[in-house]
């Protein structure tokens, strides 16, 4: 076999694979360049920080809370509509990143939405983030499902989180971000919540002046 790849006639054919292997690179580096500088043009002030690991991270005083980017895109629910956080002005945002193929983020979108209902009249409002669901349709039979009656943005290759920052772990799935009513970064949960864990939370912050 060794024979045969060090041999005159496998040699252009190696060549052939080096120049391919090349050109591949080559378009992987220019698109990662390019989202780095999507990234850093989109990512408002918000620095994502979770000193020694933590899965829950508020930021306070508010002084302390950093702005995220423009964060918007297709309505997962409606054709043709766009949809995003400028859309909730002067309200509390509960920002839920999910997918219909994650077991923790079906386990807590009864909760999600028990803290949406008790919620939405104080100014609070929900936008979810649907990543990596290739397959619109049951995307949308998980809303159905579930009865979500918040919208959620439908991103399957998580262009609109690049809005959060690139820092952010956007690995992790299901993520909660809660923004205060100017639209600063008031928390970050990196997993899957109880409504005690987020009710709380957004009442704290439906309570603070603007």
């Amino acid at each position: 076999m060794r024979a045969a790849l060090t041999s005159p006639a496998a040699r252009p054919f190696r060549r052939a694979a080096a120049l391919l292997a090349g050109l591949c690179a080559t378009v992987l580096l220019a698109g990662c360049t390019t989202a780095g500088k999507d990234a850093v043009a989109q990512g408002g002030t918000f620095d994502f920080v979770s000193p020694g690991g933590k899965t829950e991270i508020f930021y306070d005083p508010p002084s302390a809370r950093g702005t995220i980017g423009k964060l918007s895109g297709s309505d997962l629910m409606h054709d043709g509509k766009t949809v995003g956080v400028d859309d909730f002005p002067g309200q509390v945002v509960v920002l839920n990143i999910w997918g219909q193929w994650c077991g923790p983020c079906r386990a807590e979108a009864p909760a999600l939405e028990q803290v949406y209902e008790a919620s939405k009249n104080n100014g609070v409002a929900f936008l979810g983030i649907n990543v990596r669901d290739n397959q619109k349709d049951k995307a949308q039979d998980f809303v159905t499902d579930n009865k979500v009656g918040y919208p959620s943005i439908y991103d399957p290759s998580m262009r609109s989180l690049l809005a959060l920052g690139g820092k952010f772990p956007t690995s992790v799935i299901p993520t909660t971000i809660v923004l205060d009513k100017q639209h600063r970064v008031a928390a970050v949960f990196l997993r899957a919540l109880l409504a005690e864990d987020l009710r709380p939370v957004v009442d704290k912050l439906a309570g603070e002046q603007s």
